[in-house]
């Protein structure tokens, strides 16, 4: 973006807000319209075609169990929901990629929470279309406080219905902001999953689920702290 160093000035102080995630991703949508109206303009563009097209309503819904995966995770071992099953709820996060600032502030939101989610015996997953060495920048700049999944050429996400493709303007955009997604994804498809939190049981149940066409929204993190409060204690 231009500007580039004002802009990481402001996503930094945006970044050690206090508040709801909500409030600072709102925040981050003010700079970048600051910054590069450009982008925001693109931004609004995909949102709407994406709202038209009703992206993501064939996500899985609540009360159904979310479909098993076995991805790599940033070492390169591989990872099945099933052996975090059993032990207490599941909370699986699609995200764009480490590139992402939206991602990046939703992660960092996790992150600071991870000793609450630990005090209730709750595994986070954050899973996205990167090769390993992205995703481990992603786990090193979140202190490894949550497990980082790649999911190649949107395997897993595609069969929940979530993949989408950015379009000719924001590719053409984020081409020139210097971000070589061919070199992230390993692959020149530009398509990215819809940003997702799901909020499983033990079991594998999804009690709660948020699916946004609006990649500039995120379930709260405070909100998937009450739910899996509220599993633990039997009520969900």
């Amino acid at each position: 973006m231009s500007d580039v160093q004002t802009f990481e000035q402001d996503f930094a102080r945006i970044c050690s807000m206090d508040g709801p995630l909500k409030v600072r991703l709102e925040a981050l949508t003010k700079i970048i319209a600051i910054h590069d109206p450009e982008f925001a303009d693109a931004y609004k563009e995909l949102v709407a075609h994406l709202r038209a097209a009703e992206a993501g309503g064939a996500a899985p819904q609540i009360g159904a169990i979310m479909p098993s995966f076995l991805l790599s995770d940033h070492n390169g071992h591989l990872v099945g929901l099933e052996s975090m099953l059993g032990k207490g709820p599941v909370v699986i996060s699609f995200n764009r990629g480490h590139w992402c600032e939206y991602c990046d502030l939703e992660l960092r939101t996790f992150a600071a929470a991870h000793v609450e989610f630990a005090r209730h015996g709750t595994r986070v997953v954050s899973i996205m279309p990167e090769r390993l060495e992205f995703l481990r920048r992603v786990s090193d700049r979140t202190n490894h406080t949550f497990l980082t999944l790649s999911d190649m050429d949107n395997s897993y996400a595609m069969e929940l219905g979530l993949v989408i493709w950015l379009g000719e303007r924001v590719q053409k955009l984020l081409s020139g902001s210097g971000l070589s997604l061919e070199k992230v994804q390993g692959n020149d498809s530009w398509f990215v999953p819809i940003p997702a939190t799901f909020v499983l049981d033990s079991k594998g149940v999804i009690v709660a689920r948020y699916v946004d066409p609006d990649f500039r929204t995120r379930m709260d993190v405070d909100k998937v702290l009450a739910i899996v409060a509220s599993i633990n204690a039997g009520k969900a």
